[in-house]
């Protein structure tokens, strides 16, 4: 084997090493892991995080969050977005302001997530529970990728899982594994706490992936992110425009009304062709960026949480 290759990527090593130590002024890079607290609040019920397992199974969590930095640093950014838009419509409901969490562990905050199985919008619905709980999904229309509508078909879906179990966490457990399976394992394990059961490990992590979340919005700064207002995503202002028939081209379309097709799919997600079929004359309410307000402006952005910058 050719020694020169590898010569030169320790010389290259040794060079970026080096590099950090100067900036750092130390000789190693300043990892720390978030502390966990004693006990947190979830939904208005106090859980304790004394006991060895779970203060392991939260450790596992925070440390998941503080070092994939971009994810995390994303999920802050979008949420001053989207917090805005979810928060109403949960309260409208009545369903707990910490489930916003919930939704920023399922999507990262993003409208257009999608998972290996299929599972879509901020909500991640799966399209047979979508239409379960109110939306249009089909080639050419999925409102799972609508912010409000899918934040509905949430609260929606929530409400009927408390009514089942009238616990908020189990409520958040069985929004990853159903309804079925937390009430089974309950019965089996002899135990009305979600967070005593034995699951699977995607779902023994999940409520505690949510109130990790909930912790390091509390103080991202804890964690190391330390963001200035100027780095969040700016709200869209926009004009609404109402349609009850089809749309033939949505470029030309976009093009009559001073936009983009690009933009136009950007804030319409849910459209998910090049045309409206709408041949049933339903109605739709399609959203125009306005061209003189949608850059940005570093001093025009305010922060949702004053706690998610630094002052």
């Amino acid at each position: 084997m050719n020694l020169y290759p590898k010569i030169l990527l320790i010389m290259l090593l040794s060079t970026l090493t080096m590099a950090a130590q100067n900036l750092s002024g130390t000789t190693a890079l300043p990892y720390s892991s978030p502390q966990v607290p004693e006990s947190v609040m979830f939904c208005g019920k106090k859980i304790d995080l004394t006991r060895f397992d779970r203060h392991e199974r939260m450790d596992r969590e925070l440390l998941a969050f503080a070092y994939m930095h971009s994810t995390s640093l994303q999920t802050i950014k979008r949420a001053n977005r989207y917090f805005p838009i979810v928060e109403p419509i949960l309260k409208e409901y009545g369903i707990p302001d910490d489930f916003k969490y919930l939704m920023a562990i399922e999507s990262n905050c993003s409208p257009l997530a999608r998972s290996h199985a299929g599972a879509s919008g901020l909500w991640q619905f799966m399209q047979t529970t979508g239409r379960e709980y109110g939306l249009e999904v089909n080639k050419n229309i999925d409102e799972r990728y609508h912010v409000e509508k899918s934040t509905v078909a949430a609260c929606k879906y929530l409400k009927a899982a408390y009514a089942k179990y009238n616990d908020w966490i189990a409520v958040a457990a069985a929004y990853n594994a159903g309804q079925a399976r937390i009430a089974g394992q309950m019965q089996k394990q002899q135990t009305d706490e979600t967070l005593d059961l034995y699951l699977v490990e995607e779902t023994a992590r999940y409520v505690y992936r949510i109130i990790a979340a909930k912790i390091m919005f509390s103080n991202p700064s804890s964690f190391g992110f330390r963001l200035k207002a100027s780095d969040l995503y700016m709200q869209v202002p926009y004009k609404e425009i109402t349609v009850t028939t089809g749309i033939a081209d949505l470029s030309t379309w976009a093009k009559k009304q001073g936009t983009t097709y690009a933009l136009l799919k950007n804030l319409n997600p849910w459209l998910r062709d090049n045309f409206l079929q709408n041949a049933s004359g339903r109605t739709y309410v399609l959203r125009i960026p306005i061209q003189e307000k949608m850059h940005y402006n570093p001093k025009s952005i305010i922060p949702h949480d004053k706690r998610w910058v630094v002052q």
